[in-house]
C-alpha cells in the first residue's frame, strides 16, 4: 500500500502516523521527495481500513500495490536511490552519476592486478574489479586466488585509491568480507536465486551488493533477489544486466537485453548497470555493447580488462587490453556529453 502525504505537513504529525502503522505490525518505508513524502506500508494491509486512512486531514491519496517487489519498487521511492560507499568516501552510483568499473575476471598476480588498477584509473575508472574466487563450469578450471587474492585486490586499493569490486560466493566467506571491508559485494549470475546468501546479506553488511541477472532469470526473479537483500535490511542493491541464456551459442557466449535497462529504471529507483563482457563473451563487442547500454540509460558499466588477455587464466577472450580501453573510455565520456 502506498500512502501519499499531503505537502507541509508538520514531521511531528508524519511521525506520529507511522508509529500508528507501525503498532499495526506493518513495515514503514519512508521516502521524501522534492515536493511530498511518501510512506509504503508492506506487510499484511488487509488490517488497514483504506477509508479510513483516505480521510485523514494529512493523508492525499492512498493506493494498492499488486507487484510482489515492495522494497525497490519506484512506486516507494520515485526518485534515483544514489548509493554510497559504507566507508562515506569515494565515488557514488546512480542518481545521474555513472560507475566505470574495471579488471580483470580473475586476479593472478600481485604484478598483474597492481599494474591493471594503475591502467584503469589512468583511463578514467572509478571502481576496480577483480576475482579473488572464481565459480567456473569446469572443476578444472582456475578457481581463482581466494583469500589471497582479496589481500591482493585491498593492496591494489591502497595503491590506486580506487574501490574494489569482487564476487562473493559463500555464506561462509561472508566474514571475511565483512572484515576486509571490501567496497562492493558482487553476487553473480549463479547465487541470484541463492536465497539464504541474500538474507545473510540484508542483516551482515550495508555495503553495495551488485546483484547480476541470473543465467535464465526473468526481469521479476531479479527484482524478487534484490528484495530478499533489502527486507533483510540492506537497501544498497545495484542491478545488473549481464546477458541471459538464449538459442543463440554460436556468435556470442550470451544474449544482452538491453530491453532490461528501460525496464528497471521505469520499475524500480535502485541502480542499473550493464556487464558487457560476460553477455558477449567477446572483446571486439564490448564496445559497441557498452555504448548502446550508455544509451538505453545504465548507471555504470563491468568490464573485464586484462593487460595480457591472450594468456589470461580466465576470460581472455572477452577482455580488453588497457590501451583498448582507455580508448573506450574517451568514447563513453564522448556519448555522455552528447545525452545531456
Amino acid at each position: 500500500m502506498i500512502v501519499i502525504i499531503r505537502p507541509d505537513v508538520s514531521k511531528e504529525k508524519i511521525e506520529h502516523l507511522i508509529k500508528w502503522l507501525g503498532d499495526k505490525k506493518l513495515i514503514v518505508k519512508e521516502f521524501h521527495g522534492r515536493e511530498q513524502c511518501v510512506l509504503g506500508l508492506i506487510g499484511n494491509t488487509k488490517l488497514i481500513d483504506k477509508d479510513m486512512l483516505t480521510s485523514l486531514d494529512i493523508v492525499e491519496s492512498v493506493s494498492d500495490m499488486t507487484e510482489t517487489f515492495k522494497a525497490s519498487n519506484r512506486k516507494l521511492h520515485p526518485d534515483d536511490s544514489i548509493l554510497h560507499l559504507a566507508s562515506g568516501d569515494g565515488p557514488t552510483i546512480g542518481g545521474g552519476s555513472f560507475a566505470l568499473i574495471a579488471g580483470p575476471c580473475s586476479v593472478e598476480s600481485r604484478e598483474q592486478i597492481i599494474s591493471v588498477a594503475r591502467d584503469v584509473k589512468d583511463a578514467g575508472a572509478n571502481f576496480l574489479r577483480g576475482g579473488a574466487f572464481k565459480p567456473r563450469t569446469s572443476p578444472y578450471d582456475f578457481q581463482g586466488m581466494g583469500s589471497e587474492g582479496l589481500d591482493l585486490l585491498l593492496e591494489a586499493r591502497t595503491e590506486t585509491g580506487l574501490p574494489i569490486v569482487t564476487e562473493l560466493m559463500y555464506l561462509q566467506d561472508m566474514d571475511e568480507f565483512v572484515e576486509k571491508k571490501i567496497d562492493v559485494i558482487q553476487i553473480g549470475a549463479r547465487n541470484t536465486q541463492n536465497y539464504d546468501l541474500l538474507k545473510e546479506l540484508g542483516k551482515s553488511t550495508r555495503a553495495p551488493i551488485l546483484l547480476k541477472r541470473g543465467l535464465a532469470g526473468t526481469i521479476k526473479e531479479l527484482l524478487m533477489s534484490a528484495e530478499y537483500i533489502m527486507a533483510n535490511g540492506n537497501e544498497n542493491v545495484i542491478l545488473c544486466e549481464r546477458g541471459i541464456r538464449t538459442y543463440e551459442q554460436d556468435y556470442a557466449r550470451n544474449t544482452l537485453d538491453l530491453s532490461a535497462v528501460p525496464i528497471l529504471k521505469n520499475l524500480t529507483h535502485l541502480p542499473v548497470i550493464v556487464d558487457p563482457s560476460h553477455a558477449t563473451g567477446r572483446a571486439d563487442l564490448v564496445p559497441s555493447m557498452t555504448l548502446a547500454a550508455i544509451a538505453a540509460g545504465a548507471d555504470g558499466i563491468i568490464v573485464e580488462v586484462h593487460n595480457d588477455p591472450k594468456n589470461a587464466l580466465c576470460d581472455g577472450a572477452q577482455s580488453l587490453t588497457p590501451k583498448a580501453f582507455a580508448e573506450l573510455s574517451v568514447r563513453i565520456d564522448k556519448l555522455r556529453d552528447a545525452l545531456k
